[in-house]
């Protein structure tokens, strides 16, 4: 591969190694570094993979829906380059490459299953061409990054367009991802949940995708599941939820997730079952799960350890991520958009015990410095006797506090996550949800990880 390339993985993976002992990520910058020494070392790298790349895009789930995919290829005796901490844009897509290879610049790996930021896309494509995609959905997220969805779609179109022969594997339910699919050009398969399961009155949740891309008039739908997805047709022009090759059905939410995928042969008109049980909470859950059944059957691979992947799988750094600390659980999720924190919410009523709730708002670069979007989220559902206490923290504490006390919520302020964690481990009732956004997800689960860790030593 030659002495820059070796040159650049030995240095990115000293610097990986030297940012672990600080206590630091720095998943990033060691693919900064590597691509400053050799720029090209990603398409060197991604040519030597033997079998399909593919790449996750979408504003929620994709870092879940990637894992679990790169998962069921491991559990079928792949080897696998993947992204798992998220590090999603060139740099990070870089350095999971790197990482991954030998200093002689040759890389061991049958299969690549790559977490894409989707504004970032079409800087990754130049140098790795995937075989296939899977589009989660497409909600409002960070307006003064992304600004408004039309720009993100845009990207996007021009991503895929870098990429011809690539299939698109896409969430029927949500018209801004389907049409942007459908009109692509690519080949498509659709997943999706054809039958509904919440019965909801007086829903004020906002949503994105009310008019039709095609022309403009408004969606008619036939129900929503949360936010735009549903079934939904346009009266005008004839645009409408695309036929489903992967749909879920006879789905139950009690005591974790239980359902069927329904499979349609190809221009057969057959129907194949298969059931699929999680215990994992939250109904989006089946939509990640969906994904990746409908990912790993399009990319021919055998499903024979899937139930045994599912059974094994641990949801990896803050998505429903449980520590044990002393008597008391704690659950992590990342809330870092209207859509995702409103469904963060329906998880955590799932959850009828008492609790107590840390909600971390921060609005540094990567989080969005805009946070107006918490006056999108239905907060006023956490007016429930269940919830014990709510502690509001990190750097806009005040704005969050001052959200809930808009919806007649009392919440406890400290500013400092420790604190907050440790007041509420040693005067909470013993099950603690914690709620954070982008930047505040690494060092509270630090946090999280080394108060464990306290824990099991000690005993």
């Amino acid at each position: 591969m030659g002495f820059r390339t070796s040159i650049a993985i030995a240095s990115a993976k000293l610097l990986s190694f030297a940012c672990k002992i600080a206590g630091k990520q720095g998943v990033t910058m060691a693919g900064k570094l590597a691509m400053k020494i050799d720029p090209g070392i990603l398409k060197k790298l991604s040519a030597q993979v033997r079998g399909e790349i593919l790449v996750t895009c979408g504003t929620n789930g994709k870092t879940t829906t990637n894992n679990l995919i790169c998962s069921a290829y491991e559990a079928e005796g792949r080897r696998v380059v993947c992204n798992h901490t998220g590090s999603n844009m060139l740099m990070g897509v870089a350095a999971a490459f790197v990482l991954a290879s030998k200093v002689s610049g040759k890389l061991d790996a049958d299969n690549a299953v790559i977490e894409v930021d989707e504004a970032s896309a079409k800087r990754v494509f130049p140098h790795m061409k995937p075989d296939y995609m899977v589009l989660t959905n497409l909600f409002r997220d960070q307006l003064d990054r992304y600004g408004e969805i039309d720009i993100t779609m845009n990207l996007l179109k021009e991503a895929m367009d870098m990429a011809p022969d690539m299939t698109i594997i896409v969430n029927a339910d949500d018209s801004l991802s389907s049409y942007l699919a459908l009109e692509s050009g690519h080949k498509v398969v659709t997943y999706g949940i054809s039958e509904q399961v919440f019965h909801r009155e007086n829903d004020h949740e906002i949503r994105e995708g009310q008019f039709c891309k095609k022309c403009g008039h408004r969606l008619v739908y036939d129900f929503y599941h949360f936010s735009q997805l549903g079934v939904y047709h346009c009266p005008h022009c004839g645009f409408r939820r695309p036929d489903v090759d992967f749909d879920a059905c006879h789905i139950s939410l009690k005591g974790g997730l239980s359902f069927d995928v329904a499979q349609r042969a190809a221009g057969e008109g057959q129907v194949s079952l298969r059931h699929i049980e999680a215990s994992y909470r939250g109904f989006y859950n089946i939509y990640n799960i969906l994904a990746c059944y409908a990912a790993v059957k399009t990319c021919g691979l055998k499903t024979d350890h899937f139930d045994e992947m599912l059974k094994k799988y641990r949801p990896e750094f803050g998505r429903n991520e449980l520590f044990r600390i002393g008597a008391s659980t704690v659950l992590l999720n990342l809330a870092k958009n209207p859509a995702g924190f409103n469904q963060n919410i329906s998880s955590v009523m799932e959850d009828e015990s008492p609790k107590d709730l840390i909600i971390v708002i921060n609005d540094n670069a990567q989080d969005g410095t805009d946070i107006s979007w918490l006056w999108d989220v239905d907060f006023d559902r956490f007016a429930d006797e269940s919830i014990r206490s709510i502690t509001v923290s990190g750097l806009r504490c005040q704005d969050m506090r001052l959200r809930l006390k808009y919806v007649g919520i009392h919440a406890d302020l400290e500013a400092d996550v420790r604190t907050a964690i440790e007041k509420r481990l040693r005067d909470g009732c013993g099950n603690l949800y914690v709620l954070v956004n982008y930047t505040a997800l690494y060092s509270t689960h630090k946090m999280l990880g080394e108060m464990e860790g306290r824990k099991e030593g000690a005993r």
